[in-house]
């Protein structure tokens, strides 16, 4: 399914102190378009905390996506996954996970690596890191023009890495059809204000 233009929300668990459900709720009913479920803390999976996020995105109509894992996005019946460059064959999680599933890849600044994910079974693709990133401070930087290449490709495109309510409307004006945000709405009390934030930046677009 492809994805809606919005707020695409990371929630890091290894950067919480709790699992802070009741924010994420917060959050959510501000119309987020999907969820992406990262945990680096352990090698297992937090089953029972990822029933309680799938919960609360069924409850807000928003998609719940898999960092990383496609095996674990089949395990749990979640509604996408999104791909690094090493996680994993695309065609083979796309064969798995079915053609309703939301599957994004990372893409860093580079066009032929969207070209080929586009092509291997991806149905969005990601950008980044734009601004300096908590989630993944070694990235490498991109250039917002990158987004406007990207255009091209006529898919939903995702701008991430350190973005805000402060410095999201540039790359929606080059060209990014969702923005990929994680601490300013998961770690801060004012996480549902920022997204009100985001929200009206992508309706004066």
């Amino acid at each position: 399914m492809t994805l809606a233009r919005g707020i695409y929300g990371v929630y890091d668990r290894g950067g919480l102190a709790d699992d802070a459900l009741a924010h994420v709720a917060r959050v959510l009913a501000e119309g987020l378009v999907c969820l992406q479920y990262r945990d680096k803390r352990t090698g297992r999976p937090d089953h029972e905390l990822i029933a309680d996020l799938q919960a609360l995105c069924q409850a807000h109509d928003t998609r719940f996506i898999i960092n990383d894992d496609w095996r674990l996005a089949a395990e749990v019946g979640a509604d996408g996954v999104h791909l690094g460059q090493s996680d994993g064959d695309i065609a083979q999680a796309r064969a798995a996970l079915g053609p309703a599933a939301s599957l994004g890849v990372s893409c860093q600044d580079r066009l032929d690596r969207a070209q080929r994910a586009l092509a291997a079974g991806a149905d969005h693709v990601s950008f980044g890191r734009f601004f300096v990133s908590t989630t993944k401070p070694d990235a490498p930087p991109a250039d917002p023009a990158v987004l406007t290449r990207a255009r091209s490709l006529s898919v939903p495109i995702v701008a991430i890495g350190g973005i805000n309510a402060e410095n999201a409307a540039s790359l929606i004006a080059a060209g990014a059809d969702l923005v990929a945000v994680s601490s300013a709405l998961f770690a801060h009390a004012d996480g549902p204000a920022t997204a009100r934030r985001l929200r009206a930046l992508f309706a004066r677009g």
